[in-house]
Order: C-alpha cells, then sequence, then structure tokens
C-alpha cells in the first residue's frame, strides 16, 4: 500500500467515524433533560449528560481534524462498547442486539484506529514535524 493510500484512506475513517458522534452529540443538545432521562434509564446517573454530549462532539472532532487521535480514539471506542452493553443488549429483541453488534464493530474501528495511528494528514503528524529539530 502507497503512503498516499494509506493517508487517504485513515483520513477517511477518521471522518467517518468522527462523523457520526459530531452529529449525535450536536441532537442531543435539542433536548438534554430528556437524554438524561434516558441515561438514567440504563443506570447511568443523568448528570453525566454534559460530560457525554461533550465527549462526543470534542471526540468526534479531535478525530476529524487527528489531534490527540490515539487518545479520542480509544475514548470513543471504550464508550461505542459500554452504551451498546448498557443500552442495547436486549437478547429479545432483534433491534436493539443490531444496534449493540454496531456498538462492539465501532468499538474495533476504533480501537483499530487507535493502534494505526491518524497517518499523516492530521493535526498529530503536522504538530510532531515542528517538534522534530533539523538537521545541522
Amino acid at each position: 500500500m502507497t503512503p498516499t493510500v494509506q493517508n487517504a484512506g485513515l483520513l477517511v475513517a477518521r471522518i467517518l467515524l468522527g462523523a457520526m458522534f459530531i452529529l449525535a452529540g450536536f441532537g442531543k443538545l435539542g433536548d438534554v433533560q430528556g437524554f438524561a432521562g434516558y441515561m438514567a434509564s440504563g443506570g447511568v446517573p443523568g448528570f453525566l449528560a454534559w460530560p457525554v454530549i461533550l465527549l462526543e462532539i470534542f471526540g468526534g472532532l479531535a478525530l476529524l481534524i487527528g489531534f490527540q487521535t490515539r487518545l479520542a480514539a480509544l475514548a470513543l471506542g471504550v464508550f461505542s462498547v459500554a452504551a451498546g452493553v448498557l443500552y442495547h443488549f436486549v437478547p429479545a429483541d432483534q433491534m436493539q442486539m443490531t444496534i449493540f453488534m454496531k456498538n462492539l464493530a465501532l468499538g474495533g474501528g476504533y480501537l483499530a484506529l487507535a493502534l494505526a495511528g491518524p497517518a499523516a494528514w492530521s493535526v498529530d503528524a503536522a504538530l510532531s514535524r515542528r517538534s522534530i529539530p533539523a538537521a545541522a
């Protein structure tokens, strides 16, 4: 695989995986109280609604631009798996189990991104290039 193909592929992965959470986070802003109630229905305290919304928005944005990519991908991956287990593991409901499996698959995608890193077309790469001293 050429570096250009790898860079483009990881950029597309970051865009797709980040966009999902950016849209989800902004969508929750329309009814934060309702989201807090939904969280409480799964045993998670409703006061954590704002931290979750901020994680979704800023974690998604971090992936999108490739800033702190590995950390953001790990955080969103853990969040995806936890949300799947807490809210969608309902073996008697095929739709909920489909969502559960989607969350597990997303967790795998985020793990793969965390392991691969952001590639060259990212803020992380730009920052690392700046921190490398020039050869004398």
